[in-house]
């Protein structure tokens, strides 16, 4: 009997070569190719195409199609339900994917206490047993009247058995555990991952039933499996954090029935994931008074406005070669606003070290953060302290200017929420900004403006700490 034909897939356009190449010559990827089995169709077993329709019908002309009636469902997570665009829509397919240890399984167990309360649920792991389960349930407190359990990685039993069940959600756990029988890939490689994940929408567009994948991540913080698996369900979602914190951010990264800008914060606990419902609360609390380097800023993430704090550390280097350590913020961001202040202002910042950080494991990436992040290195290379009550929001160009950033009044109205008594913004925005905010506005029209801002008096150590 011959052997097994190998094949070489391209995971994000699924280009096949008959041995391993570093670079696909298709989508120009590196280190994309993983291994795979060549399979060798006949007509007596034809590969099976999965129709995402439920009566199979023909053409019909467009005016006579009715719109649908997307139906959401609460999660009984408000923090999630914003991610999704109001709740778990009726006959939607969703990917969750997140680093390992992140908390992935612990969401899905939470909202199947709230979704079994009145829809049947079927939670499918192909990773933990039902024991495994149990006990985290008990920790949780779920109780899940109309949750089913079922552990089992065969594609086609977990659909026969959802056909039994008649499930209103299915939770699959995760598809890179998922096979189908058809195919004589390895459980996790691209053609199993495509044809598994094509199943479940299948099933999902055809009977109306919200599923939940949970997608793993490759080294390179990516999902696991092909691209086009991305553009197969209908939202995207990550869950992002550090373990060793006990903060995590769910953000979609695609979302067909909502925006794309939204975030959920949450706390890890020891009775499961809580939802923070004031999160710049929570990310100023341990803000330090009377130092150098820092600034809080307020950016956007869809309809809420979030004030975080940045921190800039600039010490001189024994090295040629300066360090530049960034988390938080765009690293080529941080690096472009380093030769405008020294350009524009004369400052050294090409002899020093300079190491950047985003309290609290956020990730800011708009423009807005430019003038905080600038106030922030130059408060630490001069050691001139920012006053503690001050926030700042703006663009800086090339040439030093500052530039308007939107939903300036939105932004403002929470620092003032928070306390802050000065806002330091671009002087286009402060000509829109009605008068009575509660908080005093100095508008900037460029870096040499900021100047002005930093104490005049140096950071002194008090007598009886010397």
């Amino acid at each position: 009997m011959k052997g097994t034909k190998l094949i070489y897939v391209c995971s994000e356009c699924e280009y096949t070569s008959p041995k391993w190449l570093g670079k696909c010559p298709h989508c120009g990827a590196w280190n994309s190719f993983v291994e795979d089995v060549a399979l060798k169709e006949t007509p007596a077993s034809p590969k099976r195409v999965v129709s995402i329709t439920a009566d199979g019908g023909g053409a019909r002309p467009f005016c006579e199609t009715e719109a649908p009636d997307y139906i959401r469902t609460a999660t009984g997570l408000s923090e999630l339900d914003r991610v999704l665009g109001g709740g778990l829509v009726l006959g939607s397919v969703v990917l969750l994917s997140g680093e390992p240890g992140i908390g992935k399984s612990t969401l899905l167990l939470q909202i199947c206490d709230t979704l079994g309360s009145h829809r049947k649920v079927l939670y499918v792991s192909g990773e933990e047993s039902e024991g495994q389960l149990k006990l985290r349930a008990e920790r949780l407190h779920i109780q899940g009247d109309n949750l089913f359990i079922l552990t089992e990685t065969n594609v086609e039993k977990i659909l026969a058995e959802a056909d039994k069940i008649k499930p209103d959600v299915i939770i699959a756990d995760s598809v890179q555990t998922m096979y189908l029988d058809q195919s004589a890939s390895a459980a996790g490689s691209v053609t199993q991952v495509k044809d598994s994940a094509m199943a479940f929408i299948g099933k999902a567009k055809s009977y109306g039933i919200s599923v939940i994948l949970v997608g793993h991540v490759n080294k390179e913080g990516g999902i696991a499996g092909p691209k086009v698996l991305e553009h197969m369900v209908d939202a995207v979602l990550c869950f992002e954090g550090d373990r060793r914190q006990a903060y995590r951010i769910i953000r979609a990264n695609k979302n067909r029935y909502g925006s794309t800008n939204e975030i959920g914060v949450f706390e890890m606990t020891d009775e499961g994931l809580c939802e923070v419902a004031n999160p710049s609360q929570m990310l100023m609390a341990d803000r330090p008074d009377d130092s150098s380097g820092n600034c809080a800023v307020c950016t956007v993430e869809g309809t809420r406005p979030l004030v975080a704090e940045i921190q800039a550390l600039v010490t001189p280097t024994a090295f040629p070669s300066p360090r530049r350590t960034v988390g938080g913020v765009d690293y080529n961001r941080t690096c472009l606003l380093l030769a405008v202040l020294e350009k524009r202002l004369g400052l050294r910042f090409s002899g020093h070290d300079v190491y950047v950080n985003v309290i609290g494991g956020m990730t800011l990436d708009e423009p807005a953060v430019d003038l905080a992040l600038a106030l922030a290195l130059i408060s630490s290379i001069t050691d001139r302290i920012i006053p503690d009550d001050l926030i700042a929001m703006g663009e800086i160009g090339l040439s030093g200017e500052c530039r308007a950033v939107s939903q300036i009044e939105q932004r403002i109205k929470e620092a003032a929420r928070l306390g802050f008594g000065t806002a330091v913004i671009p002087h286009r925005c402060a000509e829109k900004l009605p008068a009575d905010l509660g908080i005093r506005i100095i508008p900037v029209k460029s870096i040499f403006d900021v100047l002005k801002i930093l104490r005049k008096e140096r950071k002194e150590q008090a007598p009886d700490e010397a």
